[in-house]
């Protein structure tokens, strides 16, 4: 069973960045947990009870932020990515006075956030090493 919503589970969440983006992919542990996460609305993924995806949101004026989406390796490719996004969307959707949602998104996965209604902007950019576009969906 497929379970992906807000969570309040903060350890996990960030357990499973650590494992994808620190362990695997090289980024600085200084570089993933910026002290921003206290602020954060968190998603989290779950196949039959066992955590395997998160993602944050920041809120500012009129944006959400959708931020640290990961799904661990053995889980990918199982459309576990497009339900996080999803659900983040659908968590800032019943959020007041919210009208856009934003990613900075490895320029790898631009087709992935593209297929889901996001639009690219902006120049191209290093964050922690690696390549990424701004997108941006109207909610």
């Amino acid at each position: 069973m497929i379970e992906v919503g807000p969570s309040d589970d903060l350890t996990t969440c960030l357990a499973l960045r650590h494992e994808v983006f620190v362990d695997e992919q090289g980024v600085s542990l200084a570089d993933e947990q910026d002290g921003r996460d206290g602020d954060a609305h968190h998603i989290l993924a779950r196949v039959d009870g066992a955590p395997v995806g998160a993602a944050r949101i920041l809120i500012k004026g009129e944006t959400g932020k959708i931020g640290r989406v990961c799904v661990l390796k053995a889980a990918r490719g199982t459309g576990l990515g497009e339900g996080l996004i999803r659900a983040c969307l659908e968590h800032l959707r019943q959020q007041p006075g919210l009208t856009r949602a934003e990613l900075g998104a490895q320029t790898q996965a631009l087709a992935f956030y593209e297929k889901l209604g996001f639009a690219a902007y902006g120049p191209v950019y290093d964050d922690a090493g690696m390549p990424h576009r701004d997108m941006e969906l109207a909610l």
